[in-house]
């Protein structure tokens, strides 16, 4: 056949007698000139310009400027783009209708459609290169449209063709469009002046892009770039080649950055103060300033979510209209003449209802991700905001609402990790709330309109189960909270046992420890069962929800309407149902998070109202350089002259450090001033003055050890130098893996209380301010330590540089060096002068002083035994890092030169091994119960629908109601037994998911613990604490709480998504054709998202933990900050945190939606050819309608598949990590004997035979001991003595055999202890080691955690140590509680509590560790006479801290590397000259 133009089968075509426009086929083909134009115009330039640059990555993202009315000219060409689709689907259904080809009918309209997307292109190349003067080519091209479609609508118009005619519509629309696309280019014309005026309009581009770290780009793309994230691409392709990094997501856009959302939020706020303190104090609303601040995207969401869910009604309507119209409109060719399609006969054509019904959802899910997509951009600003607001607060926060308790540093942590996220939580489902009111009465009118008053019934059903929906949500929220005191309370268990591990173990109590942390944890059990259950009833109704409605509607409608139930009733109410029940479902979420928010914003609320911390007037002052104020009730004067050194001496708690707190303005002034020099206060233009303080408990930064010394001063090299030297720093950090770039602190390495404190020393003493503050600096630190620091850093580096210093000290031997000395006691000044002048007028206390400084506490080497630990702790260091990811390594080693790919191919691959470990770990039987409930649930649900699919068509073929009403009985009977099993599976499913996960959680706590729990001491030395805690808490935690819910997650989506595929290819075999594209697809979406996503989940995590570092070292540390005048500093950091965390929630969240968005496609995709190939096979209506029903849930359930693999993917690191433990060596506690072969009584006498012992801490290691021979009768007193790493402390533990003992033995009372099971050995012996060890509970708890004694027992115990009437005065007595770690006694009263444990246990040996070392001198001395007296029939070996401690003993050991040197009476020691004995005791004179 012939092609033309106009047809060749009529003549009359191609007359212009009439006038050349009253030609139809003229007007057409002049519809041609302007689409032919533009095409002639723009191809040339697109070609020639941009083909050059073969891609657009190489135009650099700053040249990107939107001009204006960028927005609408997108919406209006896709809208032109829609209508154009239309004309062509017009006439080519028109031209069907002809005897031969009209091209003219469609040919201009795809002409239109071509140019149409060519503008666009053509309008967004010249957008990115900032070139408007070419412009102007769409400019005429938009005038010629215009012209050429308003002279086809006027000749409609004139020809009489009525408004009901699809073709006049569809001209009208154009005209419009054409006319508002000329409007935005004379809008623009008018804006830039590119053309027509003298002056263009000069534009830069944002100033996010102009600076290059800015990678998000959503913001500034293109429409079409930000609804589908194609600029997401290149870093999710790139993600697979390398792992996205903090560098590849660069920095966030101004517009979202928290100091922006928080000078937002902040105006709104203080508005507020300002408008209500006009009438009277109100305070000011939380909620006003988020609206007022952040209204306007929320709206802009709630917008899109309303446009989704109401597109998302085109499914049900659609099917039910393909149904309806399959088998009645197949039209027959008919006439020559040119007719039109009537709208409706058009909307009634099956294969336009299925490209409708793929536009709507193609639209939908643009729109919905849309909505997501702005509420979490929302939500992250409002975090940023809340949080720079809650910094603030807490840098202005009155340090006594701390002390005071009233505000804790864990409410402080609560408001930043917890309340916040509950905001932002609350923001993202915040336009649910006004969205799902919408969606259930559109529902429930389309349900009645299909199925009349039955529909009513199965809404009714769903209605009334919605509240046991809300009901079960409160109750999760319960067991969540409970389980979350319980989980806190076994961590607080178990962190304490971790940190005093080595006493448990020397002690043998580690099984009533493990047996505490037990108990809470099946307390914790029990809470996550009820939240198990929960769980599953949730997901139970959830599932179960929508097939009783479905049940009771179809009962009802068979039971009460005469006609028979048509498939397109059937299908497309079913499709309602599931519409319906997700905004059901949602709503108890929505309602739980809305009561959370309100309780979060409270919280803040009080916060920032509390107290703030008083002006800082006081550091103005204009007296003289003397300090008056009243403090503790007492009222004196205290005089602190500029340039030289004042000493606060007095005993412990008579409130010298408060005097300090208080001149810096930290304590509650009740009465009186403190006023700073003039000459002070000039220094700094707002009369304040920074002072270089170290408080008495130091305080580190989590950063390396020169940011903690420098503390943001420019760093000196020579200053640094002299300054480490003074505080003896250089050997500590010459033992650290990085130098003093090593990170310390909460997550770097742990450094001990001295080591610590000198830095702190180091961070005043290297601060360039005339004042220095130090609160007892030698505290922690030895005789030789103190010396250098006061001689070295004291009197030297800060006398010369004539700074002012107040020193807080109890060291009594450095007040010759004071210039002014002021004596406390009882919070008043007791004396205050130079030392001269307290011994002229009061000689009793200047006495009393001279006897201590003679009594020179002379600690031997401290610092030589926190260097010692800090060695033992370093060197296995770097052999521990290799163990962390043995397990997938074990296959990297096979080839070395493609590491690359190896690495590629971890990255992708799914972590099946481990998810295997944990199926198996919940027990087989379980495994096997889910994998088998899971199955058959589905295929009970696939046979519901099945049934109904053969229910309607089979009443649809017998088109009479059957007279016998058995077999529509039948039917209704087999269709509720089906719903009513499945209902019952939904049940099982979700329990045995939970139980399963519950079961498996069990198992790998109680290995874990009891792994740990038993390890050597060794591994404890080497694993950092925060690593094994984090076991038990965040990897835990998972395990506990988030694997399950996303493996039934997983289990369900999947098995879904497949029984939708194989409906769908049973319905329409010619689906599966269709679908090998379409998994290819899927495939390569699901790989390179996961990878990506994962990566940027670990960012978004790891990025979280320094930021609420952050928050908790700023409240711990806020006396040093604000003395330090470091407040902007510390701001700064915080906002760079936020920010850092921010991006990678964005890109997280980005990245979700680029996922979304495309499975949404593809599933838009399957419907459309479920629909395609369904209607071309012919009207089989049932299945039809099925198929379509499963494409469209396919659509739902996509991503979540995609998404919750990534999910586990990521929760199945912590499986790993916790197997990594459970692979440890453990220590061998059996022994050769029996428990009941031993003496009850042994060691009776306490004799020790050490005959040629060789020690070592592991097998790889050089021995610490070697061939060391003892013996010591019952009830000796021996001193053992030598430097650091003399094999002392080794010695000690090997009574224990806390180290391997490899040859050699030792021999108590006739029995060797290797033979001993070490249950029996450790609980024998007692020990009091060098840190006093308390623990949280009673003092009873801590003397006898056994229970074994009488209080008669305890009370003597706590007599010898001298504690007694200290601990009658508690309340409570015996019961009166100690805080973790003891933190309610001091270090002394600690000391003393550990030496009454070890009088309890009533061994015939005693060991005591150094256990002087960190006392003060008469504590020591109380500990000297009662281990003389109380312990005076048994034997006591003392390793020797102090020389002069071991003087009194009866043998003498000196050790040197492993070896004995000298072994002998200490008299006999003391007489050889030579000796090393005596040059010890000598350099302790």
């Amino acid at each position: 056949m012939r092609l033309a133009f106009c047809g060749n089968d009529n003549a009359s075509a191609y007359n212009i007698s009439a006038g050349v426009l009253r030609n139809v086929c003229f007007v057409d083909a002049l519809n041609l000139v302007p689409h032919v134009f533009l095409l002639f115009i723009t191809f040339p330039i697109l070609f020639i310009g941009w083909g050059s640059q073969s891609s657009k990555v190489q135009i650099h993202h700053n040249t990107w400027l939107h001009f204006p009315g960028h927005n609408l000219r997108w919406i209006l060409t896709f809208t032109l783009l829609f209508v154009h689709v239309c004309e062509i689907a017009e006439g080519i259904v028109s031209d069907t209708q002809m005897k031969s080809r009209h091209l003219h009918l469609f040919l201009p309209a795809i002409m239109g459609f071509v140019a149409a997307t060519v503008s666009i292109v053509y309008y967004h190349n010249i957008e990115t290169s900032n070139f408007p003067k070419l412009l102007l080519a769409l400019f005429l091209y938009w005038i010629m449209a215009f012209v050429t479609k308003t002279i086809k609508l006027v000749r409609y118009c004139q020809d009489g063709v009525p408004f009901s005619q699809l073709r006049f519509c569809i001209t009208g629309i154009m005209v419009i469009l054409y006319g508002l696309l000329m409007a935005v280019e004379i809008n623009v014309i008018r804006v830039r002046r590119y053309v027509f005026f003298m002056n263009p309009q000069k534009v830069k581009p944002p100033e996010d892009l102009q600076d290059l770290g800015v990678r998000f780009l959503q913001p500034f793309v293109n429409l079409l770039s930000k609804a589908t994230y194609w600029w997401m691409n290149t870093l999710i392709i790139s993600a697979h080649k390398k792992p996205v990094d903090l560098k590849a997501i660069g920095k966030l856009p101004i517009a979202m950055r928290a100091l922006t959302n928080y000078v937002c939020l902040k105006e709104a706020y203080e508005e507020q103060k300002v408008t209500k303190d006009v009438h009277f104090t109100v305070c000011p609303s939380i909620w006003l300033a988020m609206y007022s601040a952040f209204g306007r995207p929320i709206l802009l969401s709630s917008t899109f979510r309303y446009l989704a869910d109401l597109l998302g009604f085109a499914g049900p309507l659609c099917i039910s209209g393909i149904h309806l119209t399959q088998n009645i409109f197949y039209p027959k060719k008919n006439n020559s003449v040119v007719t039109s399609e009537k709208t409706q006969e058009f909307l009634r054509n099956v294969y336009v209802l299925a490209v409708l019904l793929f536009l709507a959802l193609i639209l939908q899910r643009t729109f919905l991700q849309a909505s997501y997509y702005v509420t979490t951009e929302t939500g992250i600003n409002l975090r940023g905001a809340l949080l720079a607001m809650i910094y603030n607060k807490i840098l202005r926060l009155s340090t006594s609402n701390l002390s005071m308790g009233e505000m804790t540093l864990g409410q402080i942590n609560n408001l930043v990790a917890i309340e916040t996220n509950q905001l932002m939580w609350f923001l993202f489902l915040c336009p649910n709330l006004w969205a799902m009111p919408v969606q259930i009465i559109m529902g429930v009118i389309l349900l009645y309109n299909l199925l009349g008053v039955s529909a009513l019934v199965g809404a009714a059903v769903i209605v009334l189960l919605a509240p046991i929906q809300y009901f079960i949500a409160t109750k999760l929220a319960e067991a969540q909270k409970s389980t979350l005191d319980y989980s806190t309370e076994r961590l607080k268990k178990t962190n304490e046992i971790l940190k005093g591990i080595k006493l448990l173990k020397l002690y043998a109590w580690e099984h009533i420890f493990c047996t505490s942390v037990e108990e809470t944890r099946m307390k914790e059990l029990t809470s996550l069962k009820t939240f198990a259950l929960h769980t599953s009833l949730s997901i139970f109704m959830n599932a179960a929800i929508p097939i009783a409605a479905v049940l009771a509607t179809f009962v009802t409608y068979a039971y009460t309407n005469d006609k028979p139930l048509q498939p397109a009733q059937a299908f497309a109410s079913l499709s309602l149902f599931h519409i319906l029940v997700t905004p059901l479902f949602l709503l108890s979420t929505v309602v739980r998070f809305a009561v959370k928010a309100i309780i979060s914003v409270q919280k803040l609320n009080e916060f920032l109202l509390s107290d703030e911390i008083g002006d800082d007037s006081w550091r103005g002052g204009d007296s003289s350089n003397c300090v008056f104020f009243s403090f503790l009730e007492n009222v004196f004067v205290i005089l602190i002259i500029i340039g030289q050194m004042t000493m606060i001496v007095g005993q412990v708690g008579c409130g010298k450090s408060s005097l300090l707190l208080a001149i810096l303005g930290e304590m509650q002034t009740l009465e009186g001033k403190v006023h700073w020099s003039k000459y002070e206060a000039e220094q700094n233009a707002s009369g304040r003055e920074r002072v270089a303080y170290a408080a008495q408990k130091p305080w580190l930064l989590n950063a390396t050890v020169e940011e903690n010394i420098i503390f943001g001063s420019p760093f000196n090299k020579q200053r640094y130098k002299a300054v480490t030297d003074a505080c003896s720093l250089q050997p500590d950090i010459d033992l650290l893996p990085f130098g003093d770039q090593t990170e310390i602190g909460e997550r770097g390495i742990n450094l001990s209380g001295g080591q610590r404190q000198r830095i702190c020393v180091a961070r005043a003493l290297y601060q360039n301010t005339n004042i220095v503050f130090l609160d007892d600096p030698f505290s922690a630190l030895d005789i030789h330590l103190s010396d250098h620091l006061m001689q070295e850093g004291i009197l030297k580096f800060l006398q010369e540089d004539k700074r002012t210093l107040v020193l807080v000290t109890h060291k009594l031997q450095y007040l010759p060096h004071a210039d002014w000395i002021i004596a406390m006691k009882d919070g008043m000044v007791l004396r205050e002068g130079t030392l001269k002048d307290i011994q002229n007028k009061d000689i009793e206390l200047y006495e009393h002083w001279k006897t201590l400084m003679n009594r020179q506490d002379q600690e031997l080497e401290k610092t030589t035994l926190e260097r010692k630990t800090l060695r033992r702790a370093m060197y296995p260091r770097e052999s521990k890092s290799q163990l962390e990811d043995e397990d997938e390594e074990e296959e990297e080693e096979e080839d070395e030169d493609d590491n690359m790919s190896t690495v590629l191919r971890l990255r992708t691959k799914m972590p099946w091994k481990t998810c295997w470990r944990y199926l198996t770990s919940g027990g087989f039987f379980l495994l096997f119960l889910m994998i088998f409930s899971k199955l058959l649930k589905h295929s009970v649900i696939v046979a519901i629908d099945y049934w109904l699919a053969t229910w309607t068509s089979m009443d649809n073929a017998n088109e009479v109601r059957n007279t016998d009403d058995d077999k529509s009985t039948n039917k209704v009977a087999v269709f509720s037994i089906l719903s009513g099993a499945g209902i019952v599976l939904c049940l099982i499913t979700s329990l045995t998911v939970e139980w399963m996960g519950l079961t498996a959680a069990k198992n790998l706590h109680h290995n874990l613990l009891n792994k740990i729990i038993l390890g050597p001491i060794r591994f404890f030395d080497m694993t950092p604490l925060g690593l094994i805690l984090n076991r038990f808490s965040a990897d835990t935690n998972i395990i506990d709480q988030h694997i399950p819910p996303t493996l039934e997650s997983l289990t369900r989506s999947t098995l879904l998504c497949l029984s939708a595929i194989g409906m769908i290819s049973y319905a329409t075999p010619w689906f599966l054709v269709a679908l090998v594209p379409l998994g290819i697809a899927f495939y390569f979406i699901q790989k390179y998202f996961r990878v990506a996503s994962k990566d940027l989940q670990e960012l978004d995590d790891s990025t979280q933990l320094p930021l609420l570092c952050h928050f908790s070292e700023t409240a711990e540390g806020l006396t040093t900050i604000r003395a330090f005048r470091h407040e902007a500093r510390f701001k700064q950091r915080m906002l760079e945190l936020t920010d850092t965390n921010n991006i990678a929630y964005l890109f997280l969240s980005a990245a979700n939606r680029w996922l979304e968005v495309r499975t949404d496609y593809l599933g838009a995709c399957i419907v459309l050819t479920a629909a395609v190939t369904s209607i071309t096979e012919g009207p089989n209506s049932g299945f039809v309608g099925l198929g379509l029903l499963y494409a469209l849930t396919i659509t739902n359930y996509l991503n979540w598949v995609v998404r919750n693999l990534a999910d586990l993917e990521v929760q199945m690191g912590a499986v790993k990590k916790v197997h990594s433990f459970l692979n440890m060596e453990s220590e061998n506690y059996d022994g050769y004997l029996d428990p009941s072969q031993v003496p009850k009584d042994w060691p009776q006498e306490g004799e020790i035979k050490i005959e040629n012992l060789c020690v070592r801490y592991e097998n790889n290691l050089k021995p610490v001991l070697k061939h060391v021979k003892a013996y010591i009768k019952p009830g000796q007193k021996v001193g053992i003595c030598g430097r650091t790493g003399s094999g002392k402390s080794s010695l000690s533990l090997a009574f224990f055999r806390m180290v391997d003992i490899f040859d050699g033995r030792i021999v108590i009372d006739g029995i060797d202890i290797s033979k001993l099971p070490l249950h029996t050995l450790r609980s024998r012996l007692s020990i009091i080691l060098q840190d006093p060890i308390l623990f949280s509970g009673s003092i009873r708890f801590n003397l006898d955690p056994e229970c074994k004694c009488t209080d008669d027992r305890l009370w003597e115990a706590l007599e010898i140590a001298q504690l007694k009437n200290m601990v009658k005065s508690l309340p409570g007595g015996l019961d009166a509680m100690v805080t973790e770690g003891g933190e309610n006694f001091s270090v002394g009263q600690r000391q003393l509590f550990c030496l009454a444990r070890a009088f309890v246990r009533k061994s015939s040996i005693l060991i005591m560790d150094e256990a002087t070392a960190s006392i003060d001198m008469a504590t020591e001395n109380i500990l000297q006479k009662v281990v003389m007296t109380a312990f005076a029939d048994r034997t006591v070996v003392t390793i020797a801290h102090r020389v002069h401690t071991i003087l009194t003993a009866d043998l003498v050991i000196v050790m040197k590397r492993g070896n004995i040197l000298e072994y002998d009476t200490p008299e006999n020691l003391l007489s050889q000259e030579d000796g090393i004995f005596a040059s010890f005791v000598r350099a302790d004179m």
